[in-house]
């Protein structure tokens, strides 16, 4: 890879006016400077772009801004990557926030260390109203193979890919409400089976209340959505998976 790679950060957004600015800063105040930032906003009726225009003279040519209705979620998703022009691209959500300003740093330097195809490392869950309550931790770990057959995942939010592997596993699936993103790390590890670098570090602090945590109903959505993700892309469900996957998430409860 080359020295100084640029990496593409994507924030899709609708009708974000009370966190997008924190999103927003943690982008712009990163050490690392080719950064290319897209935000794909929903057509938002608030405040939202307002926002986010309050910051295109900070980042001049760096940003592109993209305000149109879309299909949901992981169809602005698909927009985001679909309009990069860096070699390495990553998502961050709009009521997220990168951890510290070397994050982006640090990832390109693991990229350029260990010639690796993605980058992941650790969130954190962090209460709506009050960023300095962490409610839950997601350590990651080191990937070893077949482990996500063992229900290891990383948190979607600091996986950063090479822009070639998304050109070879594809965007995210518009069939799954909730579950496109488990849907693409399933084609990621179990087909494409990438080199890996763990970032052993919180790269994202994550509000809760996102659309795969937001309630009961959604959990059980999602955990339908990942069975169907096996069998869409030929692959046979572990036995005891749903299982084996609630029991990996205890610990991220009593992480201290």
């Amino acid at each position: 890879m080359i020295k100084n790679p640029k990496v593409t950060i994507v924030t899709v957004c609708f009708n974000s006016e009370k966190y997008i600015e924190d999103t927003i800063k943690s982008v712009l105040n990163q050490s690392y400077k080719n950064i290319e930032y897209i935000i794909i906003d929903g057509a938002s009726r608030d405040n939202t772009l307002k926002i986010i225009n309050k910051y295109k003279d900070n980042f001049g040519n760096r940003l592109k801004v993209i305000s149109q209705k879309d299909n949901g979620i992981y169809d602005a998703m698909n927009k985001g990557i679909s309009h990069s022009t860096g070699e390495i691209i990553g998502l961050i959500n709009s009521d997220d926030y990168l951890a510290n300003e070397y994050i982006i740093e640090k990832v390109v330097k693991n990229f350029i260390k260990n010639s690796c195809d993605l980058v992941y490392g650790d969130l954190e869950f962090i209460d709506n109203n009050n960023p300095s309550v962490v409610v839950r931790k997601w350590r990651s770990g080191i990937y070893k193979e077949k482990m996500f057959k063992k229900g290891w995942c990383p948190p979607h939010p600091t996986l950063y890919m090479k822009k070639a592997v998304y050109d070879s596993i594809g965007l995210f699936s518009l069939n799954y409400k909730i579950a496109a993103d488990y849907d693409l790390m399933l084609r990621l590890f179990e087909i494409y089976k990438p080199k890996v670098s763990y970032l052993k570090e919180v790269m994202v602090k994550m509000r809760i209340g996102g659309v795969s945590t937001r309630n009961f109903r959604s959990k059980i959505i999602n955990k339908r959505e990942c069975a169907i993700a096996w069998s869409n892309n030929g692959l046979k469900k572990p036995f005891l998976f749903d299982f084996i996957r609630i029991i990996r998430k205890i610990p991220q409860f009593l992480i201290k």
